[in-house]
């Protein structure tokens, strides 16, 4: 079946779609955090960290010099910022696969998703937060889990 809008609109149609993490692993992770008795956290915070001068093109024009960052999970006494990552969307080394169509386009926009990614990580670090990202597969093996997310709130 063919596409009811010509390529530029479609691209205008999808960019007005905003959605916010990724329901179901967020949801796996509630269900983790609260079968293992943590406590303290919340979800979506907006932090803004000051980027590095290698990252300065991805400020928001409203903050400059900083990223507008909400990780899925943040704990906020103990500094720890909790991203849980889709194999998909974050490009999972184990699990991801390319789409065939408009291969180039979504080989941009998963890259930079990456980029995007790490900047967040490097500007929260460099805030003085820990970061921990957990892809959507290691939400299977809860007891590693669990023990990589308490050493974090922890230390």
């Amino acid at each position: 079946m063919t596409d009811v809008f010509d390529p530029s609109k479609r691209s205008q149609v999808m960019a007005g779609i905003r959605g916010r993490g990724n329901r179901s692993t967020e949801l796996a992770m509630v269900a983790l955090l609260r079968d293992a008795g943590i406590k303290g956290w919340r979800r979506h915070v907006k932090l803004h960290p000051r980027l590095s001068a290698v990252d300065a093109d991805l400020a928001t024009k409203r903050n400059a010099g900083c990223i507008l960052t909400r990780p899925d999970f943040t704990f906020r006494p103990a500094k720890v910022a909790l991203f849980v990552d889709g194999c998909f969307w974050h490009a999972c080394p184990l699990h991801s696969t390319a789409p065939a169509q408009n291969a180039e386009a979504w080989a941009k926009k998963l890259a930079g998703n990456a980029r995007r990614d790490a900047a967040q990580t490097r500007a929260l670090e460099a805030a003085g937060w820990s970061v921990l990202r957990v892809w959507e597969h290691d939400l299977k093996d809860r007891p590693s889990l669990m023990t990589r997310l308490r050493s974090q709130l922890v230390s």
